[in-house]
């Protein structure tokens, strides 16, 4: 069995080590030191007089700071070890680490204390099979440091390894050879710098000598701000505030601040998504409105500053075009791969509307929405632009980069997420049903900000218009009579793709259903087929493809959850919506700590338990909002002018709930829910029903 993984981090910074807090290579894993999309240590291993050490616990302090308590010998030695190391580390803009040595004799003891260090400078992007490189290794003892420095040509990384007391310094790390007192203890303190050098030689990282201070105060007093900032839970179902508070704290975790910006926003999660990717912000701060709307000017802001400006087939820019990954790796750096600035997504740019929009509901800033005026009237002009590629109204999506760009340019972007029920992938370019329901939204966003904001009211009656045509055509071109649901997408020449997947939940959400459709799309997303018991899976089972591991073939993802049940209250139904809310809650409580990514599709009844996924993330900045916004759904909490309306729809089993302080344009505001009394789940095919 593959043994834990433990990780601290902060924003885009993070360290992955084994249980006994080691950090060695691995072509299955991303173990090392990392920071803004390169490893800074791929090698860090403590040794006592030769031997390795092994954990007798560990103590998770925070998400930045954790402890290990280790002995050396193997497990049977552990009760008779004379010696034992606590091993203390957090991080944030650098990396710090601890180590005490313990004497438990009654004789003085001499030790040889070795801390082998070394940095591959892997782009995150190829850490499973690192590229050759040769960086250069300076030990500076009389500085009692070591440097571990990597150049190509304007690309500069270094690794800076300082100590706080003597010890000898060599181009492989460092060793203190120590005498420690019966019942004393030696400790010494070893910091990692993480160097990345701008123009002229300049550290953009500059100022992190006050980490060890900053790490141990500063930020626990962050995080205390953060949960003091959120609305308090309160809540009969045992477990319900601890899933809480720990989405907070994730939250809390994964934000960070890109190069020469001066505010923080959500990075997508561990492992692999530790930058800033335009959908899972956007869809970030929309979850978490209610609660953390301080994340929302920050992503906007960054979004407009890297708004496209230009046509660039390899980046897939587009005047107005909102970007889908930012990254700073060295493959980016010398455009190996297009992430510097990527913007192959369809979906980023109708949500940005459709966050600026909802926003100004919650808070009343309309500075913000003055501001981003012209960003966001851009990306409403993209949408007919760029996007209608085959001149019929949709919103399509064609990789131009054929090369490295990304197949399936939405949510669902793994190469064969996009097929009919019997396997078959539609032909380019692909207008996928989400992506119409999302451009009708902006639409109707951005009429309201031009009529009531911008002085603009020609422009709002255009917008209306486009998106009364789009919806109408939307019912026409991919509703699917004969199986009582809307197509996942319709190919150039318009014919319907027939899977049925939980897309059908977005396309409430954005208000584009028909309301005499919508008891089928309920009856849908709740019937075996869709909903595991667990939550709604991506795609049905029944269908030639599915799978119920495939992640965007079967799996169930708390984001797309919490969209799905925020659609289904939308149109009514009250006691489906609920449905879906517990069962993703009871995964979350049944797992514990951060919520997966994703978890397999298995039905409920079959596994008893949530399968994890190796390949899932966690934390994630949408997985863990989309608890806070499927409470928020439960609680049916909505802005209407200067107030908090409160509606709620709590789950059977969950009692009474209180969301106290909600924040919002009317200061701060209370909330209250208590569960309606057993509700009935719906079968495939039946009728489902809007509550009263």
């Amino acid at each position: 069995m593959r043994q834990e993984l433990v990780h601290v981090l902060a924003g885009n910074a993070f360290a992955v080590s084994d249980a006994q807090g080691d950090m060695e290579r691995d072509p299955s894993a991303p173990i090392g030191l990392f920071s803004f999309d390169t490893r800074f240590l791929s090698h860090w291993v403590l040794t006592i007089d030769g031997e390795r050490l092994h954990a007798l616990s560990r103590d998770d302090l925070t998400y930045f700071e954790t402890r290990f308590v280790l002995v050396p010998g193997a497990a049977s030695h552990y009760v008779d070890a004379d010696v034992s190391v606590i091993r203390h580390r957090s991080i944030d803009e650098a990396y710090h680490e601890s180590l005490t040595v313990l004497n438990h004799s009654a004789e003085p003891a001499e030790y040889t204390v070795r801390m082998e260090m070394a940095g591959d400078f892997a782009d995150t992007s190829e850490i499973l099979r690192p590229g050759p490189r040769r960086p250069t290794v300076i030990p500076e003892p009389e500085q009692r440091r070591l440097r571990i420095r990597y150049e190509r040509e304007r690309f500069t990384r270094e690794t800076c390894v300082s100590s706080t007391v003597p010890g000898e310094v060599d181009t492989r790390g460092m060793t203190f050879r120590i005498r420690v007192e019966p019942q004393g203890e030696w400790r010494v303190d070893l910091h990692v710098a993480m160097v990345i050098q701008g123009a002229g030689g300049r550290d953009l990282r500059a100022g992190i000598e006050s980490h060890r201070q900053h790490v141990r105060q500063d930020m626990r007093d962050d995080l205390e701000r953060w949960h003091d900032r959120a609305p308090q839970l309160v809540a009969d179902r045992p477990g319900l505030a601890a899933v809480y508070r720990q989405a907070l704290t994730d939250l809390a975790a994964l934000r960070y601040m890109p190069l020469a910006y001066t505010e923080r926003v959500p990075v997508g999660g561990m492992p692999w998504a530790m930058a800033l990717y335009g959908r899972d912000a956007l869809i970030t701060c929309l979850q978490t409105l209610p609660f953390t709307p301080e994340l929302t000017p920050g992503t906007l802001h960054m979004l407009a500053m890297a708004q496209g400006g230009r046509l660039d087939d390899r980046r897939e820019e587009e005047p107005g075009k909102i970007v889908a990954e930012l990254r700073y790796g060295e493959a980016a750096a010398f455009d190996e791969q297009p992430t510097a600035l990527y913007y192959g997504a369809a979906d980023t740019t109708p949500l940005f509307v459709i966050l600026l929009d909802e926003y100004e509901r919650w808070t009343g800033d309309t500075d913000l929405v003055h501001e981003l005026r012209h960003p966001a009237r851009m990306a409403l002009d993209w949408l007919t632009r760029y996007g209608d590629q085959c001149g019929d109204g949709y919103l399509r999506y064609q990789p131009r980069n054929t090369d490295s760009g990304v197949a399936n340019q939405t949510w669902r972007n793994s190469p064969a997420a996009i097929v009919d029920r019997h396997g078959v992938e539609p032909p380019y370019p692909r207008a996928t049903c989400e992506l119409q329901g999302y451009a009708y939204d902006a639409r109707i966003r951005g009429a309201r900000l031009a009529r009531e904001f911008w002085g603009d009211p020609a422009y709002a009656e255009r917008l209306e218009a486009d998106a009364a045509r789009l919806r109408e055509r939307f019912d026409r071109d991919f509703w699917l009579p004969q199986r009582g649901y809307y197509a996942l997408a319709l190919t150039p020449d318009g014919e319907p793709v027939d899977a049925l997947t939980s897309h059908l939940g977005h396309l409430l959400w954005s208000g584009i259903v028909a309301p005499e459709r919508a008891d089928a799309l309920a009856g849908h997303l709740c019937g075996p087929d869709l909903f595991s018991g667990w939550g709604v899976r991506t795609y049905a089972q029944g269908q030639r493809p599915y799978n119920p591991v495939g992640a965007h073939l079967g799996a169930v993802w708390p984001w797309d959850n919490a969209i799905v049940a925020a659609g289904l209250r939308r149109y009514g139904y009250d006691e489906a919506a609920a449905d879906i809310a517990a069962g993703v809650f009871a995964m979350a409580e049944t797992l514990g700590g951060s919520v997966p990514e994703t978890i397999a599709g298995y039905p409920r009844a079959q596994t008893k338990y949530p399968v994890q996924l190796p390949e899932a993330g966690r934390p994630q900045s949408w997985a863990s909002g989309g608890l806070l916004m499927l409470l928020s759904t439960m609680l049916g909490l909505r802005p209407c002018g200067e107030n908090l309306l409160v509606n709620p729809a709590v789950p059977v089993g969950f009692g009474r709930i209180e969301l106290l302080d909600v924040p919002g344009r009317w200061g701060r505001a209370d909330s209250y829910g208590r569960e309606r009394g057993a509700g009935r789940r719906l079968r495939a095919g039946e009728p489902a029903r809007r509550a009263a």
